[in-house]
């Protein structure tokens, strides 16, 4: 199991689209599920200057096998030019949780 799943965080603008970008990669079957935390306050660096933004912050859990086409699908729909993608790898679920993300992120 190890390194077989992930945990993908995608931080989006709050309010712009956040909750269709995760539809669709339900729908799309690269993802098994997408937690959205509606708001958080992002402080970063871009551009030379300092930000402080509203995004929300999509969850996703699927398995490392779907990611290159996650990450692939999540370029294209993303409206930030370097949107943050990051896997974390799951060390340790529960067996039937975890076959249920493969079964959804079959094709």
């Amino acid at each position: 199991m190890d390194g077989e799943y992930l945990v993908v965080y995608v931080t989006a603008p709050a309010g712009a689209g956040e909750a269709e970008l995760a539809r669709t990669l339900v729908e799309e079957r690269l993802v098994a599920c997408v937690n959205v935390v509606p708001t958080l306050r992002s402080f970063y660096r871009w551009e030379g200057a300092v930000h402080d933004d509203s995004e929300a912050l999509l969850i996703c859990k699927t398995t490392a096998a779907r990611y290159p086409e996650l990450e692939a699908r999540i370029l294209q729909l993303h409206p930030y030019d370097v949107p943050e993608i990051i896997a974390l790898p799951v060390k340790r679920g529960a067996a039937p949780y975890l076959d249920w993300i493969t079964a959804q992120t079959t094709p």
